[in-house]
């Protein structure tokens, strides 16, 4: 079988003057190459296509696959990571993750919440402010919690993410409007322990793999998972693998969320404990990072034996189960 492989890599950018924020979920040279191996070995053939312009371009050359293994997470807007499944799916070529309307969603946090809160689960209260005027109307008690609304990689998370004031609020909401040209989502500031579970799998096949705690340590900016922490995890962060109790509810939790928001193949799911010892969904990432070493995924399938090759395998199978194995229909003439 021919299976494209879509990316987005820091080096393709480098040149664009982004700063190292915005280059932060952008792949390295090395996970293409461990992607590419893994899906040979289980006898493909494989096709590098780049970013989207580049798929654009074969697309309209008449290009086409029986499976794409999409990965890019796209530089603009609310659609950026749903922008290659869309244009695959507008063909009819079978994409590995979740389609265009889910990772949609699923970027845009206060959307993402909306769906969970009306599944029943818990996720801390929230308000959307568009404008420094909205932060006026927000009823919500302190401490509070601001971050972009639509980013990932936790930018623009820093230390002044937790705040304790109506005049802290403004001006760390001022200052996300300015700089990422997007709305911020204002939550209510979970105390507890916090988990990033990793999810394999499709509707009643998806299963929880296991779930991540992210213990900060001394020299870690203190009480948030923020950019800095995240970006010098070696130094900053010690990540164990739970079993107890409350862990088990965050794996739960985050299958719940998972199935209910129609996710697809492979993902994870960011849990964080309330003030009464409850599991909060905080956000998901239904493209998640696949560095065999580095990335969160892969280190959970380590600590529970699974190799990497049998990563990459099962996020396979559960795509090619959805499609048949085959394409829906042929490539249609341009």
């Amino acid at each position: 079988m021919r299976v494209g492989l879509t990316y987005d890599l820091r080096k393709d950018y480098e040149g664009e003057g982004l700063d190292e924020e915005q280059l932060a979920e952008f792949d390295s040279p090395e996970t293409i190459d461990a992607l590419e191996n893994a899906i040979r070995r289980m006898g493909h053939e494989t096709d590098r296509i780049g970013n989207s312009a580049r798929l654009i371009s074969r697309l309209s050359g008449g290009d086409c696959w029986d499976m794409v293994f999409n990965i890019a997470e796209g530089l603009y807007g609310y659609s950026r990571e749903a922008l290659i499944p869309a244009l695959l799916e507008s063909r009819g070529i079978p994409c590995a993750f979740s389609d265009p309307m889910a990772l949609s969603l699923a970027l845009h946090k206060g959307m993402s919440k909306r769906i969970v809160r009306d599944l029943g689960l818990p996720t801390p209260d929230f308000a959307i402010v568009e404008s420094v005027e909205d932060v006026r109307n927000i009823d919500l008690p302190y401490p509070l919690f601001a971050k972009p609304v639509a980013e990932g990689t936790s930018k623009g998370v820093t230390a002044a993410s937790k705040i304790e004031t109506k005049a802290g609020l403004e001006k760390v909401c001022a200052e996300l409007l300015e700089r990422f040209r997007q709305p911020v989502i204002v939550e209510t500031y979970l105390p507890g322990r916090e988990f990033t579970v990793g999810i394999l799998g499709t509707g009643r096949k998806a299963t929880a793999v296991a779930a991540l705690e992210i213990n900060l340590n001394d020299n870690a900016e203190k009480e948030i998972y923020t950019f800095v922490n995240k970006e010098e995890c070696e130094e900053r962060v010690t990540y164990t693998l739970a079993g107890d109790p409350l862990a088990i509810g965050a794996k739960n939790l985050a299958l719940a969320v998972w199935r209910g928001m129609g996710l697809r193949d492979a993902g994870r799911v960011d849990v964080r404990v309330d003030a009464y010892g409850v599991p909060n969904f905080v956000e998901v990432n239904p493209l998640p990072g696949l560095h065999p070493f580095h990335s969160d995924l892969p280190i959970m399938c380590t600590h529970v034996g699974k190799t990497y090759q049998e990563l990459i395998e099962t996020i396979m199978t559960s795509a090619l189960e959805r499609t048949g194995a085959r394409s829906l229909r042929p490539a249609l003439a341009v």
